[in-house]
């Protein structure tokens, strides 16, 4: 059923992840005494393509969120990249939610919550947006939604809401919560929308 959605949510959004932290981690502590959003160089290849995107570039931004634009022949990648107003002090890198489009899957709205630090896969990951919870599942340091009904539904209630809040219980056995606030992320959202013509 969600097999494989998760498969290709899982596979390709972990290659954006680690491209986008790779560029970020230099970037952490200027970035913590600017309090600015920090700018990747590139997205990974989508879907596992052989084909990188290419160098993104910022579209934007609003509060804690910032959104970017990577494109070559093939197609495109629009992100939306926030950083959280408190998170767990044991993250081992940058704590980072992310919402990503990518054209050359006809992919839209992928959600996922890094933790920075390794999660234990055998527990869910409870996500609250304003009054809903929502359940995801965890895979190494990054939670991430079932469907791509949950991750439009979610998507719709981040542009609605004022604050989101992760709870994951880390491989170790703590809890880990990772608060973010949601100002800026809606305008941050139409920014990827426009680029990569996803209509709401």
């Amino acid at each position: 059923m969600a097999r494989p959605y998760l498969f290709g949510m899982t596979k390709s959004g972990l290659l954006l992840v680690v491209a986008v932290c790779a560029v970020i981690l230099p970037l952490t502590a200027a970035a913590a005494a600017k309090k600015s959003a920090p700018k990747p160089a590139a997205a990974a290849a989508p879907g596992g393509s052989a084909m990188d995107p290419g160098p993104a570039k910022a579209l934007g931004n609003a509060g804690a969120w910032t959104a970017y634009l990577a494109q070559n022949k093939t197609g495109k990648v629009c992100y939306v990249v926030g950083q959280p107003e408190a998170a767990d002090a044991a993250a081992k890198r940058p704590v980072m939610a992310m919402v990503t489009h990518r054209t050359e899957d006809k992919v839209d709205n992928v959600v996922s919550f890094d933790t920075g630090m390794p999660l234990s896969e055998d527990d869910d990951v409870t996500l609250e947006v304003g009054p809903n919870k929502y359940t995801l599942f965890a895979k190494n340091d990054t939670a991430w939604a079932r469907t791509s009904e949950l991750d439009r539904t979610i998507v719709g209630a981040l542009a609605k809401e004022k604050r989101a809040m992760v709870k994951a219980t880390a491989k170790k056995g703590r809890v880990t919560t990772d608060t973010y606030s949601l100002a800026g992320f809606s305008k941050a959202l139409d920014l990827i929308d426009k680029a990569c013509d996803v209509k709401r």
